[in-house]
């Protein structure tokens, strides 16, 4: 224990009950990062049509395929799987072909009502594809995020994500056996790489070899998240029960 330090206000001292609510917390916040892992895997790690994420991926979910549209980008990478070659193949001839109306009567809405409307058309924010108009709009060339969806989504990361870290630092403040400036910079860490994570979208938005920074801050809040939570969860749980083995060993048994 570090000098100074009142036991009563370290992990593994900690009452059952204040246990039991940080342990609730770990638990749903590590699998929300698991879950979020894989989100990010199915999205922004299709974008270049094959699986697992990659520095292009990063590129075109943010900068864009610049030769391609953002329809046949998305057909191409994380929407491939919800159509068949077939049908992909049909929409992409129609961009080709300057995305005309009749087209779109006599073959294309009805490749988009088989295989899009049940998603766009219904939740909001996604692209209505039941009208031609706003098809339109995305057989253009692939410039990537909207800024308006890249505001929207900073500012929900931004404030959400700052509060699963700002608690997740609480309770890792209460660990022992770890000198108060090691935790400051642990604490800090997540927020630092949250900074260069967002930024970086911004960047990569006009510059493509910021890309990296992106998966550096990812990678860099998850890192340093994951292990407070797990160090956390040791000191509550497994540390009290190691110490007590140590101060109290099982006496041998006699035999006779």
């Amino acid at each position: 224990m570090n000098e100074g330090e009142d036991s009563r206000y370290q992990l593994p001292h900690l009452a059952l009950e204040v246990k039991a609510l940080f342990t609730g917390y770990i638990v749903i916040v590590g699998l929300g990062l698991l879950v979020a892992g894989a989100q990010i895997l199915l999205t922004h790690g299709m974008a270049d049509g094959e699986f697992g994420l990659s520095v292009d991926d990063i590129v075109y979910s943010y900068y864009g395929n610049r030769g391609d549209s953002r329809l046949e980008a998305k057909l191409n990478g994380s929407m491939k799987d919800k159509a068949s070659i077939e049908d992909r193949t049909s929409i992409v001839r129609w961009v080709h072909e300057d995305a005309t109306a009749s087209a779109w009567d006599t073959e294309i809405n009805q490749i988009f009502q088989s295989n899009c409307v049940s998603c766009h058309g219904v939740i909001p924010g996604l692209p209505d594809f039941n009208k031609l108009e706003s098809v339109r709009a995305l057989a253009t060339i692939d410039t990537g995020v909207s800024i308006d969806s890249l505001t929207r989504v900073s500012h929900i990361h931004l404030f959400g994500i700052s509060f699963i870290f700002f608690f997740v630092g609480w309770i890792f403040s209460y660990a022992t056996g770890i000198s108060s400036q090691s935790k400051a910079i642990l604490v800090a860490i997540p927020f630092v790489f949250l900074f260069l994570d967002i930024a970086a979208w911004w960047l990569t938005k006009w510059y493509p070899a910021f890309a990296w920074v992106t998966i550096i801050g990812g990678i860099g809040y998850s890192l340093a998240s994951s292990f407070m939570l797990l160090c956390s969860l040791y000191q509550m749980w497994l540390m009290p029960h190691r110490h007590s083995c140590i101060l109290n060993p099982p006496t041998p048994s006699r035999t006779s």
